[in-house]
């Protein structure tokens, strides 16, 4: 049965899953969502509930169950197939993902795939949902993949879809705004299909620009000329966003074997969050079933959402801040619109709305109905540098656990709100990059300012904590620089039709 799919902006989609991970976005300009998800939908309306009573432990059977709610018509066995093929034998951990304690709470470690950051749990099996897309098509195209990165999704994708024959992958990231090893993994990326360029700008500037590309007909014409259609490895492709929802329900599956809940008692999860699609992901996890009791949403300096939810007005006219927490640097929280699209009963005009008066006036004020509506759902804090460097100190002389800056803000807001009196369910909070992807800041943040580059210190942090440096980040200093281009903000449409031109001539 197709489960039927909508707009943000209002209007359904007469597509299947497949059809919507290829094309990216709507044709509206809106994101693609589940249309069986609005708050005006009755729980016994839902097609999408799971069992997580029943549900196995393993995180292939688990993923086996969620994504078998959205992908139409693809077999059991096919599925399974796509699932093994993208996890067996390309993370370091048993399972997947990884539980450990921290203290009374727990971090949910996602960062032991091939790039040491959690977008390679999605970005493993989007490029083969994109090839399942692909495949049912009756004239297919090559399919050319724009993605914006604040650091960590750049790397993920590259992995993802090189020397894949079916698609052409451009990756933009801010110029000076990612880490040194961040960027030197995305520079070095091989693949005779990827490329990357730097945009002088920031995270905001490169995935507005890439929203652009699609809704302008003139570059989809060009496409097209050149046998090539667009889409997304962004979680603004619900194709990239549903993989992230299983390791929620893997997470509370662990915690009642281990014994920590029992049926059917909430769990809360702390997440580290810049563009709102992690987070999402338990959001809806929730609306299949689980049962979560408050989602923090976790900010750095770049404190907007914390703003957002505590009164109701999102307002990006700020100054933007460069943290030691990239990947958090945004001011435009792209998949919030989703969850004000169900949260309004998917009301496009208002959701339209709102997004009109982000782009032309910079701000828009939700009502005090909605807001109390999210309230019930949501907690929210932020976190500085400072802060940070303190809870990555404190945690590890608690445990001898090493965070990442991105990790620690999660923890800083938890035991933030906890000390505010915070409701104490367990809480999970998830772990999203290896600390060596910051090694830097995470050095000085342990042993003190320290006059030494990033690889130096990735090695003294290795020496003095004995913590393994993860595989993919071995030997990466010495990998030579692949990629060199480097654009102004503006000029993402030009280049990007240009590069089309070349690859139509390969």
């Amino acid at each position: 049965m197709k489960k039927q799919l909508c707009s943000t902006r209002g209007s359904y989609i007469d597509a299947d899953f497949w059809t919507a991970v290829r094309n990216g976005v709507a044709d509206d300009g809106g994101l693609i969502i589940p249309a069986d998800w609005g708050s005006d939908v009755c729980s016994s309306d839902l097609t999408r509930q799971i069992d997580v009573e029943t549900l196995p432990l393993s995180y292939p059977d688990i993923a086996q169950a969620v994504l078998a709610c959205f992908a139409d018509d693809l077999d059991t066995q096919s599925l399974k197939a796509l699932i093994h093929q993208a996890y067996d034998g390309r993370f370091d951990a048993e399972d997947v993902v990884r539980l450990s304690p921290l203290g009374e709470d727990f971090l949910l470690e996602l960062y032991h795939g091939p790039t040491a950051a959690f977008k390679d749990i999605a970005l493993s099996l989007l490029p083969l949902f994109l090839g399942e897309a692909s495949r049912r098509q009756k004239q297919p195209k090559k399919t050319l993949i724009l993605t914006a990165t604040s650091g960590d999704t750049g790397k993920a994708a590259l992995e993802g879809f090189k020397n894949r024959p079916d698609c052409e992958l451009l990756v933009f990231y801010p110029d000076h705004l990612v880490s040194e090893i961040q960027q030197r993994q995305m520079v070095s990326s091989e693949g005779r299909n990827v490329g990357v360029c730097a945009i002088r700008g920031n995270f905001d500037d490169a995935q507005s620009a890439v929203k652009r590309c699609f809704a302008d007909p003139q570059l989809r014409a060009a496409l097209n000329a050149c046998q090539l259609e667009l889409s997304s490895a962004n979680s603004i492709n619900i194709g990239r966003l549903v993989p992230q929802i299983v390791y929620y329900f893997w997470a509370y599956r662990q915690l009642r074997q281990r014994g920590v809940l029992t049926a059917g008692q909430t769990l809360d999860f702390s997440v580290p969050t810049g563009n709102f699609g992690d987070i999402l992901a338990g959001y809806y996890a929730k609306q299949m079933g689980l049962p979560v009791g408050k989602l923090i949403v976790a900010s750095n300096a770049n404190n907007v959402l914390t703003e957002f939810f505590t009164t109701g007005r999102y307002n990006r006219r700020r100054p933007f801040m460069k943290t030691m927490s990239p990947s958090m640097d945004i001011l435009i929280s792209s998949n919030l619109e989703r969850l004000l699209a169900h949260e309004t009963g998917l009301d496009g005009q208002q959701v339209a709305a709102y997004m009109d008066q982000l782009q032309k006036q910079g701000e828009y004020q939700i009502d005090s109905t909605l807001l109390h509506r999210l309230q019930k759902q949501f907690a929210c804090g932020d976190c500085t540098d400072e802060q940070a460097s303190e809870t990555i100190r404190q945690v590890y002389a608690e445990s001898g656990q090493v965070l990442d800056p991105h990790t620690a803000v999660g923890v800083h807001v938890l035991r933030q709100l906890r000390s505010e009196g915070f409701e104490k369910n367990p809480c999970v909070v998830l772990a999203t990059a290896s600390c060596y992807k910051f090694s830097k800041d995470v050095y000085e943040a342990l042993f003190g300012p320290a006059d030494m580059d990033e690889w130096t210190a990735m090695e003294q942090l290795n020496k003095r904590t004995g913590i393994s440096i993860p595989a993919p980040l071995q030997g990466l200093r010495d990998k030579p620089v692949r990629h060199t281009d480097q654009i102004e903000k503006d000029a993402i449409l030009d280049y990007v039709r240009q590069k089309a031109q070349a690859m139509s001539h390969d």
